[in-house]
């Protein structure tokens, strides 16, 4: 098997040394497992490609379908979510498939795509990650720099995709079927290595995908959140600070939170399944391991904690960020166990229902108006009755609600007086 995300290479590597990968001496297929056993995996790998599929299609369309959640993190987060649905529909499933019956059954075209697409899939989940680590880190650290926009955002993305496909290109150009007695294989090809070649470019081109699409990017992600969260965390909030400045910093607080879980998650999973290739590729007899009488279920178990991956970003999306949790309560409103959300109190409406309802608020609030009618004293009623005295002019104070809710002043000024009508001509 390949040490990048499929069980190609490794079955391959069975086949050139005794055809089947039947241990003789002990006379046990290690490869062929009881039917109760593949029932067990297969029940393990379709529960987690349901969960992984559905949990982060609702997840895009969280983001997508409401305004309110189209900020520069979440549409790292929509990325990441599409890579990872597509990963496990297209890949979990068909590498599960081949690991348990060691046959390939879906042609040459599935064979290249089936070790192509994972690897840049994995390549474009990470560095979404890392990317939404670097955008927490200028908001935070450097808050009066220009931030990215969404179509700066979207140009990030882009060549997120286009450095991924072209670093799984060599996946998909040594990939090939072969025809052995009574089977196809799928495997990939690697050039030939002897000791002549300056390199052993398979090793070169594993140990490169290892550091690229683990290491670094978890370093990156370590150092960022490392200096956020020192920032964050390490002084307490301001006596007399603001009830909206807790509140930013709080949100801040959750945010970088639950992406240091995510990461944290990823790091995980993986961990495995990148130290179990390695030692592959360095082993000394690298064929000593395949011949181990539970290989098979170390390797489905590695198998299925990487891929496992894609399923928990959505539940911690869920478990600790309010809106997404009641955009997950709205869509799963019609399961009894799922308590009732608040969706309108998150604001996750449509943008054009938001503005119909702001625009009737502020219409009536603007329409209430406070009058007050300043009556005259007895004094100067009295005084009024006498002989030349000036007329008592009714003095209105009307205070007109604006849109942020304040009160304003419509009429400081009789209505009959220069100042009114002066006043009114400037506006």
């Amino acid at each position: 098997m390949d040490s990048l995300l499929n069980t190609t290479d490794y079955y391959s590597s069975v086949n050139a040394t005794n055809g089947s990968g039947l241990n003789d001496t002990e006379g046990y297929n290690q490869f062929v497992q009881p039917i109760w056993q593949i029932a067990l995996w297969a029940i393990a790998y379709c529960s987690m490609v349901c969960v992984s599929v559905i949990g982060n299609l609702v997840v895009i369309w969280i983001i997508l379908a409401h305004k309110r959640m189209r900020t520069v993190t979440n549409y790292f987060l929509v990325n990441l979510a599409f890579a990872e649905a597509s990963m496990s529909a297209f890949n979990t499933v068909i590498n599960f498939a081949y690991s348990v019956h060691n046959e390939w059954y879906f042609g040459l075209g599935y064979c290249r795509f089936h070790n192509f697409f994972p690897i840049a899939a994995v390549f474009t989940s990470i560095y979404s990650m890392t990317a939404i680590a670097l955008e927490r880190y200028m908001a935070i650290i450097h808050p009066l720099r220009q931030r990215l926009s969404s179509a700066e955002t979207r140009v990030v993305i882009g060549v997120i995709w286009v450095l991924a496909l072209l670093l799984a290109f060599p996946q998909y150009y040594y990939s090939t079927t072969d025809q052995l007695p009574g089977r196809t294989v799928c495997y990939i090809q690697w050039p030939e290595y002897t000791d002549d070649t300056a390199m052993d470019f398979k090793k070169m081109y594993s140990v490169s995908v290892v550091l690229l699409y683990y290491f670094l990017p978890l370093c990156i992600m370590g150092c960022a959140y490392l200096v956020v969260g020192l920032s964050l965390w390490a002084g307490t909030i301001p006596g007399d600070s603001t009830h909206r400045y807790r509140e930013q910093l709080i949100a801040k607080r959750k945010v970088v939170k639950m992406m240091i879980v995510v990461v944290c998650t990823f790091a995980v999973c993986w961990l495995p399944y990148h130290i179990y290739f390695l030692l592959q590729q360095f082993h000394p007899d690298p064929m000593q391991l395949f011949e181990w009488r539970y290989i098979q279920q170390v390797y489905l178990a590695v198998l299925w904690l990487a891929m496992s991956s894609t399923m928990y970003n959505p539940i911690i999306y869920c478990c600790l960020n309010d809106r997404f949790r009641a955009g997950f309560q709205k869509v799963f409103c019609w399961c009894p166990c799922v308590p009732a959300a608040s969706y309108e109190e998150l604001e996750l409406k449509s943008t054009r229902y938001l503005q119909t309802q702001v625009s009737v608020y502020r219409a009536s609030r603007m329409e209430t108006s406070l009058s007050t009618v300043l009556q005259p004293t007895e004094e100067e009623r009295c005084g009024a009755e006498q002989p030349g005295s000036p007329p008592i002019i009714q003095t209105t104070l009307e205070l007109t609600s604006t849109s942020n809710g304040s009160a304003s002043r419509s009429a400081l000024n009789p209505p009959d007086s220069p100042a009114y009508y002066g006043r009114h001509n400037m506006d």
